[in-house]
């Protein structure tokens, strides 16, 4: 008969296994494996995005087995279960795509139901796309049992004609073949050489993004963010993490002890000092929220007023995640902007030290680098993440201006009802120059789902107009997306939202320096609008996109659908 052991740190499983009653929980455990000992040791649950639907994903089994190894050596029992990933890029400019957001809270509710039904003490969750990492994240916040995440790990990177490539390669070589800039074979090309294997895309785009900024949370072992999916490094970082949940068990150390105010404001540093994806804020805003933080879309502009953008890395920049990885990945970046002040070095991490004590003896990066760039000569002096008011958004939005795209565009609005209208549009080429393309009814309501639009926005580049054109949405954007791009616009259209009554013709102002939005019609001429718009009809009326659309609250506190 198992006994309870350490209950200290067997506070869920002694619950579930100890004393006479629990012989028929224990005769099943049996059948999964478990051993008269094993009953007795602190249980860990191994969550694994596991998925053969994409590359990013088909390689985490392996990693949850080293997990696993890292626990049972550290005198825990671990137990691998599995949740759901679906993938962006592949979805992408399709219906199926507005199942990208809900995924993250279907990914968050399944790790919280196994945990809780399960009774495990601990737990390391395993992400590698975009909506498995704050799916993971929120479900660690909610649980608050000790617990650790791994990032799956960036991809290599392709190569075609001695040029390094990734997925928006093949997105934007769309809109160039659209142009005639290239032909069928080049395309194809391109497409059968952009993806070489197991990893997360190769920029820094969401994936990178949220790896990183969960690292300078503190809920990932130093270095997690930056290591390829398949390498050694990689795999060690598994192994230590299953042995880091024996500790924090041992030590009491919970999300919450982490997760505070202070450390999200580390991950919202990291993020602009990336150069991150326009997601890690709704993603953020989701977590905090998850973690009782009071974090708002004004804490951006608020840190990003002193936090300069210092990353080359792409979609805007020169380089990927596996270049940054050779010249020591984001800890050299954080140990700079610790020393300037930007961080908060007495933040707890899953390694029982404080963010400080963490980083004190990273080295510097090699002398002859430019990915990262030095504080005096920065990419962008404040934040590439801007987040703009105005009759437009009068509960915010977001835009990602690098500085490259100009901080200024005044345009005249063409509007679409759905994102592959755009697209159409633009391929067919009837967007030109200082045309501001309004996609509506794409928000988390009225999608449902909030898409992403990266097929438009890496259509706008293929054919050469990024300088030119410009698109607002209430839908999302990729974090592969560059160009003059404003999103979450709120209150989104579906709710009655300004967006809804935009019409052609329309100008309209995206004011970066100033933050504003504006719709340059008289206000009574927008009420008088407002009088004559009608709701659309739900798209979507039983299934869990209707269940989605019913609970999702607004893009500008997060999307999250238990608030």
């Amino acid at each position: 008969m198992a006994n309870s052991g350490d209950n200290n740190t067997r506070t869920f499983s002694s619950l579930v296994v100890d004393g006479m009653e629990r012989a028929p929980s224990r005769a099943m455990l049996h059948a999964v494996g478990f051993k008269n000992e094993d009953f007795k040791k602190p249980q860990v649950g191994i969550a694994s995005t596991w998925s053969m639907v994409t590359p990013c994903n088909m390689h985490i089994n392996n990693l949850a087995d080293h997990a696993a190894k890292g626990v049972d050596a550290a005198q825990g029992k671990a137990v691998i279960f599995n949740t759901i990933t679906i993938s962006d890029g592949i979805s992408m400019g399709t219906e199926g795509m507005k199942y990208s957001l809900v995924s993250r809270e279907v990914i968050a509710d399944s790790i919280e139901t196994v945990v809780g039904c399960q009774g495990f003490d601990g737990v390391v969750a395993i992400g590698g796309c975009d909506k498995n990492m704050p799916g993971c994240m929120i479900a660690l916040a909610r649980l608050n049992r000790p617990s650790i995440f791994v990032y799956g790990g960036t991809i290599l990177p392709g190569c075609h004609k001695k040029q390094k490539l990734d997925v928006v390669s093949v997105f934007e070589a769309v809109g160039a073949r659209a142009n005639n800039k290239i032909d069928d074979q080049e395309l194809e090309a391109i497409e059968q050489k952009a993806i070489p294997g197991a990893g997360s895309c190769g920029g820094m785009y969401t994936a990178n993004t949220m790896a990183s900024a969960i690292e300078a949370l503190g809920m990932s072992l130093p270095n997690s963010s930056a290591q390829a999916a398949v390498s050694e490094d990689k795999r060690l970082d598994c192994e230590r993490a299953g042995a880091a949940v024996l500790e924090l068990l041992k030590n009491d150390i919970k999300p919450s002890d982490i997760m505070t105010q202070k450390a999200f404001e580390n991950a919202i540093t990291i993020v602009i000092a990336l150069g991150g994806s326009t997601n890690a804020v709704l993603h953020l805003l989701a977590m905090a929220y998850a973690s009782n933080i009071d974090i708002t879309l004004d804490d951006f502009t608020r840190i990003g007023a002193h936090v300069p953008m210092l990353a080359d890395l792409k979609p805007s920049g020169r380089y990927q995640m596996a270049e940054l990885i050779e010249i020591g990945g984001i800890q050299p970046l954080m140990k700079i902007l610790l020393d300037q002040g930007l961080l908060h070095g007495e933040c707890l991490t899953v390694t029982g030290k404080t963010l400080a004590e963490n980083l004190a003896d990273v080295q510097p990066y090699p002398a002859d680098q430019d990915i990262i760039r030095s504080l005096d000569k920065p990419i962008k002096k404040d934040s590439h993440l801007a987040i703009l008011y105005g009759n437009l958004a009068i509960e915010g939005s977001v835009a990602k201006v690098t500085g490259k795209e100009g901080l200024v565009f005044n345009g005249t609005a063409k509007v679409f009802e759905a994102e592959e209208q755009a697209l159409q549009s633009i391929l067919k080429g009837d967007i030109v120059k200082g045309d501001v393309i309004v996609i509506r009814y794409e928000g988390p309501k009225g999608g449902p789902g909030m898409r992403e639009m990266l097929s438009p926005t890496s259509a706008v580049m293929g054919k050469g107009l990024g300088q030119d054109v410009a698109l607002i949405t209430d839908g999302r954007f990729s974090g592969g997306t560059h160009g003059f791009v404003v999103g979450h616009i709120t209150p989104e259209a579906f709710v009655g939202g300004a967006l809804a009554i935009v019409e052609n013709g329309d100008k309209i102002t995206i004011d970066a320096d100033n933050k504003q939005l504006t719709l340059h019609v008289d206000d009574e001429v927008i009420a008088e609008r407002m009088k004559q718009w009608q709701q659309p009809k739900a798209r979507y009326t039983r299934g869990v996109l209707s269940k989605y659309a019913k609970l999702v609250s607004s893009a500008s506190l997060g999307a999250v659908t238990d608030h």
